[in-house]
């Protein structure tokens, strides 16, 4: 067994990140040093308007974080004072049972979840209640204002904190344990098998759902029910849409399709792109670009390592393509420095190097300024230094996005530094992006997607090879 499998066998450590979380509180407020404690409720079950079954179950994150608990309708309470985490689950309910079998029971919880104890439900509120009276000077720290048994024990003035504990997650989910590192791995293996198939797919598929099919089918016969997000399949000018979602149109006569999608693994994403040639192999333009794309990262790779600002690594995969769209003679007339000041290389790679990754696709603690008037960092997801322990993607790309282009060929002051005529070449190469997921260590990184990205390895593939 590999010792992922070993660290996975084991349980996820709730009460080590509640025991984060509660240290953060304690550097933070005053009050996180007495008798307080940490409440939380998971996602509800609800209801399709008008219909009687349920919505697509999605765990609360922060919820999950501190319980591992991916069972709807449950609820937590962490002691700071004892170290006691307790889970709350549903109540056994027989007309339920009829149709649905039997629920899981405390017993069973206790069993499976890194808690120190589990009771049903109906007993939270004596158990509120019993907290409460037993400390006047408890205080509650709450992600949000809390619904049912929370908010009559609220009515009673019990001290409640709803600011502080959603901050405090989000920073604390930055960076990784081994079990979390284990669990991105498994994701991103599952993906890598994903991927693969839709490569092996090319050859005989007709649209882009065909492809898309694949590669759900590959996760979820390997064990991966959900995706971490909605997967992209863009095929053609279409791969120039970041986030194209209709993945639906014919293939024919396209060069290449920009697959962005990823497997999701006991509530822990992976988020991975790679851009494919329908016709089995890159034409000579598209092959420029994604050779420039490639270069992009493992430049930005190459200067990665804890307390590095993300912003470095930034500025020098656009300097990068700078000199790539020079050397291709789509940009023109200035210098790399003075192309780099006129923000041009924004028109044709527009959005941030990469973004957290973890249990969500987006995961917190990025501290974006979506407020940026600079256009080359409005986007970027993540600002200042990169810890050692964060996972990060490192997703360069390069765009032919007419709506996006097109106004810098209309403005007096941009238009002399794009050459229209060589520009008009590249429209059909679509938008080429190269996404992996890595784990930042003290002097380095470690990648942990392993998914084809290499062209020959690519073609050789699809050409029917391993």
């Amino acid at each position: 067994m590999d010792q992922q499998s070993k660290i996975l066998e084991g349980k996820y450590p709730a009460k080590a990140h509640c025991a984060k979380v509660a240290g953060y509180l304690q550097t933070r407020s005053a009050n996180a040093a007495g008798n307080a404690v940490i409440y939380l409720e998971g996602q509800k079950t609800v209801l399709i308007e008008d219909n009687d079954e349920p919505r697509p179950f999605r765990q609360r994150r922060p919820f999950f974080y501190l319980s591992g608990c991916s069972l709807p309708d449950c609820h937590l309470i962490y002691e700071l004072s004892t170290s006691t985490l307790t889970l709350f689950i549903p109540d056994l309910n027989p007309d339920s049972v009829i149709w649905s079998g039997l629920p899981l029971v405390p017993p069973e919880a206790l069993e499976r979840y890194d808690i120190d104890a589990c009771f049903p439900n109906s007993q939270l509120p004596a158990r509120l209640s019993s907290l409460a009276q037993k400390d006047s000077d408890i205080r509650f720290y709450v992600k949000d204002i809390p619904r049912d048994a929370f908010l009559s024990l609220a009515q009673r003035t019990v001290s409640t904190d709803t600011k502080l504990l959603h901050p405090t997650i989000d920073e604390c989910r930055v960076t990784k344990d081994s079990y979390e590192i284990a669990l991105l791995r498994k994701a991103n293996a599952i993906s890598t098998i994903a991927h693969t198939a839709v490569l092996h797919a090319i050859p005989t598929a007709r649209n882009e759902q065909e492809l898309e099919a694949a590669f759900v089918a590959a996760c979820i016969s390997n064990g991966a029910k959900q995706q971490a997000y909605h997967p992209i399949f863009g095929s053609g000018q279409n791969a120039a849409t970041l986030h194209y979602q209709q993945n639906d149109q014919p293939l024919s006569a396209r060069k290449n399709i920009l697959v962005d999608a990823g497997a999701e693994w006991d509530c822990y994403c992976s988020d991975v792109t790679r851009t494919m040639p329908l016709s089995g192999s890159f034409d000579a333009d598209s092959r420029a670009i994604y050779s420039l794309v490639q270069q992009m990262q493992s430049t930005a790779l190459a200067l990665l390592k804890a307390n590095v600002t993300w912003e470095t690594l930034h500025i020098r995969a656009h300097e990068v393509a700078v000199h790539g769209l020079l050397d291709l003679g789509i940009l023109k007339s200035g210098t790399a420095e003075e192309l780099m000041k006129e923000r041009i290389s924004v028109a044709f790679f527009p959005h941030g190097l990469g973004h957290y990754l973890g249990l969500d696709t987006h995961d917190t603690g990025g501290n974006p300024d979506y407020g940026d008037q600079d256009t080359m960092f409005r986007f970027l997801r993540i600002r200042g230094e990169i810890p050692e322990g964060a996972v990060v993607t490192v997703e360069p790309g390069v765009y032919f996005c007419r709506f996006i282009v097109e106004p810098y060929l209309k403005d007096e002051r941009t238009r002399r530094f794009i050459d229209e005529g060589v520009l008009e070449r590249f429209w059909e190469v679509g938008g080429v992006r190269i996404e992996d997921d890595v784990l930042v260590t003290k002097d380095g990184y470690e990648n942990l997607t392993t998914a084809p990205k290499g062209i020959e390895e690519m073609e050789k593939m699809m050409a029917g090879g391993c």
